[in-house]
């Protein structure tokens, strides 16, 4: 019983001493002039403490007693645990801040935030004019217009000159976290506001609607209106990262930053539906 205790407490003290090792530049140089390979190396690395000098001077020093380039970068790693790694944030209104990529509204309040908007996907196109087009033998214009689901926006403001940031990919160039927002419609690579237009959307029962597109003896036109354009200013505040704001002041109502307009399949002019994404926000 005395000797199995007596083992126990070695084999403690073993490892007790084996996990308090802290290695430094002399240990790693010792375990590469031992021969243990980079792969068993680069795991003593991982699973110990440390404390290393990886000034510029001492990386060359470490290189040249055949220390390894992986070997030298597990060791940064070790170092700086938190290096190439992002802390996003949702809701900081500072556009300094990363953010994942996204349109967001910037919220006024004794303690300013920012809440990013969702798009909504408009789910089938609607023809009017029908008639009118049909009687004049296409003098009066036929319009094709797509409904976005649901009467109101889930994100709203009181502001009648909303501030708006757009992060893009650019503003993140290291993150993992890209090409989601903007990864799928016709434009895939969005890398600015002005490749989105913002428009007010028409409320009806159960759904909005934007106008998309036109139809007369004239000819037929797709995309938004001019007319049913809303102006509004950017500017980039960094690389990746735009401050938008309307350049008038908005009526209360439902509007959204609309981008991503394709035709789907099926002849004619309406005879595929119409795929819009749309930022869309509410102003009350």
């Amino acid at each position: 019983m005395i000797v199995r205790t007596f083992i126990a407490a070695m084999a403690l003290a073993i490892t007790t001493s084996a996990s308090a090792e802290t290695l430094n530049n002399g240990t790693v140089i010792a375990l590469t002039q031992a021969g243990l390979g980079d792969e068993a190396i680069i795991a003593k690395i991982k699973t110990s403490s440390a404390s290393y000098d990886l000034s510029t001077d001492q990386i060359i020093a470490l290189k040249k007693q055949g220390v390894s380039g992986p070997v030298i970068a597990a060791m940064l790693s070790a170092s700086n645990p938190t290096a190439g790694t992002t802390a996003f944030s949702m809701d900081a209104a500072d556009p300094a801040v990363p953010h994942p990529p996204g349109v967001y509204l910037l919220v006024d309040g004794p303690t300013p935030s920012m809440k990013r908007i969702d798009a909504t996907v408009s789910n089938q196109a609607k023809t009017g004019g029908i008639l009118g087009y049909a009687l004049t033998s296409g003098i009066a214009s036929m319009s094709i217009k797509a409904a976005i689901p649901g009467e109101s926006a889930r994100t709203n403001t009181i502001s009648a000159q909303p501030v708006f940031y757009f992060f893009f990919d650019e503003s993140n160039p290291d993150s993992a976290r890209q090409a989601v927002t903007w990864s799928s419609g016709s434009n895939a690579s969005v890398t600015s506001p002005n490749e989105f237009t913002l428009v007010k959307l028409d409320q009806k029962k159960g759904r909005r609607e934007a106008r998309v597109g036109s139809m007369n003896i004239g000819g037929a036109k797709t995309g938004v209106m001019d007319k049913d354009q809303i102006p509004f200013d950017y500017d980039m505040v960094r690389p990746g990262v735009f401050k938008a704001t309307p350049r008038m002041a908005l009526k209360p109502g439902e509007y959204g930053f609309m981008y991503a307009i394709t035709g789907g399949g099926g002849g004619g002019f309406a005879g595929g539906a119409m795929t819009a994404r749309i930022f869309d926000f509410s102003v009350r």
